[in-house]
């Protein structure tokens, strides 16, 4: 009965995750769209205005984010969050393809390998990854809070987060991408701490007799949501404002990603029971998302498809014809005043010999 209740809690927890990413997905370029359509009127996200919470585009893609957020913070209460976070490369996929086919940005061949790789990396993260420790009440998660271990991660987010907001981002957050994206996934890992907490609160009342809703821990966690996602919301659309949706989407998924897992392994103990071949497949599927990152990115101004290769790959081979032919005509050209001097001396030759012998 428990394994069955286990496997009906995965399916759930893996339904809402997927639902999850296609909202979000979507809402990346429901917003751009929107952002792109404020700056039109010399209203910037990323010079400080707030225009943006003035627009109806922008208000329907922060919709569909809310809802695909809602769907993601269900998840975690259902699986882990080594489970559901990697699954956010699907939402790097919709948006990608949804940005060629309604922003005009560019997906050349590489690009689409480096989605249907980053689609397989998370696939294979998914089926090594990591399992959490049972956790049946919120008492047992404010213990691991104050475990020095994870006190010395949050401090260092807090810290690092801190200096980057407070002196890099207003120097180089409009030219350097890993800027906005680093604040971001930082304060995003600790705050799927904190809705991790309260799927646990609210899963803890509604099958026990015991409310949580009084209990100070889960208002902190409550606090820490509502602050993190404002935060990470107000620096994604300053990211997104300046940079292509092609690029911010996945970089923000590769460190999101990293911080989250980084944080579920301190905090909930998941590394602890893992196997030598499941920790070589979660680092080897980790290595090929990033790998798909960098396809989505490095090459992504290239105008590189399947015509384009063979056309190359045609002129290439006409060009070594043709420079056969020619070293072959150039080589007979050197051989022939080589082959006369030979006969003029082969004919000499004989005719002396002839008058000797006579």
């Amino acid at each position: 009965m428990s394994d069955q209740m286990n496997g009906q809690s995965f399916l759930i927890g893996l339904c809402l995750a997927l639902s999850s990413c296609v909202f979000i997905g979507i809402s990346f370029i429901i917003k751009k769209i929107g952002l792109i359509r404020l700056s039109s009127r010399g209203l910037r996200a990323a010079s400080g205005g707030f225009g943006y919470l003035r627009d109806w585009v922008w208000w329907t893609g922060l919709l569909f984010m809310g809802t695909g957020e809602l769907a993601n913070f269900a998840a975690y209460a259902f699986a882990p969050a080594s489970l559901v976070t990697p699954l956010g490369a699907l939402s790097v996929l919709i948006s990608t393809l949804l940005a060629n086919r309604f922003l005009n940005e560019k997906l050349n061949l590489l690009s689409k390998l480096g989605c249907i790789l980053c689609l397989l990396g998370s696939t294979i993260i998914v089926i090594h990854a990591p399992k959490e420790q049972p956790i049946d009440s919120l008492d047992q998660i404010g213990v691991m809070l104050i475990e020095p271990v994870f006190v010395c991660y949050m401090l260092f987010v807090m810290f690092t987060s801190f200096l980057l907001i407070s002196f890099y981002a207003p120097k180089y957050g409009s030219t350097n991408v890993l800027i906005y994206i680093l604040i971001c996934s930082l304060i995003g890992s600790l705050s799927v701490v904190s809705v991790k907490g309260l799927g646990v609160a609210i899963r803890q009342t509604l099958t026990t007799q015991n409310n949580q809703l009084l209990n100070p821990l889960f208002w902190a966690f409550l606090g820490s949501v509502v602050i993190t996602v404002c935060i990470q919301m107000n620096y994604l659309n300053k990211s997104l404002d300046i940079f292509d949706t092609s690029v911010v989407t996945p970089i923000y998924y590769v460190f999101f990603t990293t911080f989250v897992i980084i944080a579920s392994a301190l905090l909930f103990k998941e590394w602890h029971s893992m196997t030598t071949e499941d920790t070589i497949g979660s680092i080897s599927g980790f290595l090929v998302v990033i790998i798909a990152i960098f396809l989505l990115n490095a090459f992504k101004e290239f105008n590189i498809s399947l015509n384009t290769l063979r056309s190359n790959w045609m002129s290439k081979n006409i060009q070594n014809v043709n420079t056969d032919q020619t070293y072959g005509s150039t080589a007979v050209k050197m051989l022939a005043p080589d082959m006369s001097s030979s006969e003029s001396a082969l004919i000499t030759w004989t005719a002396t010999d002839d008058e000797e012998y006579s």
